[in-house]
């Protein structure tokens, strides 16, 4: 799933215009960069979720064929659900029955395939299929992470499981777990990018999650119960493409991939 959905606020003014997801890079839009390296890994089915001018990505999508990818669209035009709800209004796309030897996460919820999820804003060198081969068989969610600099972290134990969240500008933490002890926790910025199993629809109703709300929101409240891993890419190079500033950074990322 590639969230597009997004208003781009922070790519102002030239997303006044168009979607954040079709703006350009190396003169190709954004989405045609995440699109690509998804075939390239192996990936031939993708949905997208739309909102801020949908008629264009859609229309975009129809002029390129759809890169040869199989792609369903996720419309969210009546309502921006956040990353939580785009994918539970996804579900019908990426969520399959369970069958035998499906896992532990399949026994509790009754579903077995996972999805992989990424930003239509992110760039990066990363090896899907390596990324793919580090997810536990366990685990309800895993998630990209990398040693850069930010001012809000994901919070680790020595296993690599995911115990909360801080901003460290405003000293904010949010964790399941009542005595955290944040100084001994691994501190890891998160990528956007994450693999998911699907049996986690079954548990956004449980859970009192309803139609819109962030996927971090869910994965902090259930983290004591369900678990969700952290993957850390060492030398991982990645660039959020969100706001002017990045486009000079993401034109020469692009160049320097052609290039080798």
């Amino acid at each position: 799933m590639i969230f597009a959905a997004g208003l781009g606020t922070r790519l102002k003014p030239l997303t006044d215009n168009m979607p954040k997801a079709l703006v350009p890079v190396c003169g190709k839009p954004l989405l045609w960069h995440v699109m690509t390296k998804l075939k390239a890994s192996g990936i031939t089915d993708v949905t997208i979720n739309v909102h801020h001018f949908a008629d264009k990505i859609i229309s975009y999508l129809g002029s390129v064929d759809g890169l040869g990818m199989d792609v369903h669209i996720s419309d969210e035009r009546d309502m921006l659900l956040e990353t939580g709800g785009g994918i539970r209004h996804a579900e019908r796309y990426l969520c399959r029955p369970a069958g035998q030897d499906s896992g532990a996460i399949a026994e509790v919820t009754g579903h077995a395939g996972r999805f992989l999820v990424h930003n239509a804003d992110i760039l990066s060198d990363l090896d899907i299929r390596w990324f793919e081969s580090q997810v536990r068989t366990d685990a309800l969610a895993a998630l990209l992470v990398s040693d850069r600099k930010t001012s809000r972290y994901l919070l680790f134990d020595d296993s690599m499981r995911l115990v909360g969240w801080t901003n460290v500008s405003t000293g904010e933490v949010r964790t399941p777990y009542h005595s955290l002890d944040i100084a001994s926790c691994r501190m890891l910025a998160f990528s956007g990018i994450h693999i998911i199993s699907d049996g986690i629809f079954s548990l956004f109703g449980p859970e009192g999650f309803g139609e819109r709300f962030p996927i971090m929101d869910f994965y902090l409240k259930v983290a004591d119960r369900y678990p969700i891993y952290g993957v850390p890419a060492t030398g991982l190079h990645l660039i959020d493409v969100g706001k002017p500033g990045s486009l000079v950074e993401a034109e020469k990322f692009c160049q320097d991939i052609e290039r080798f």
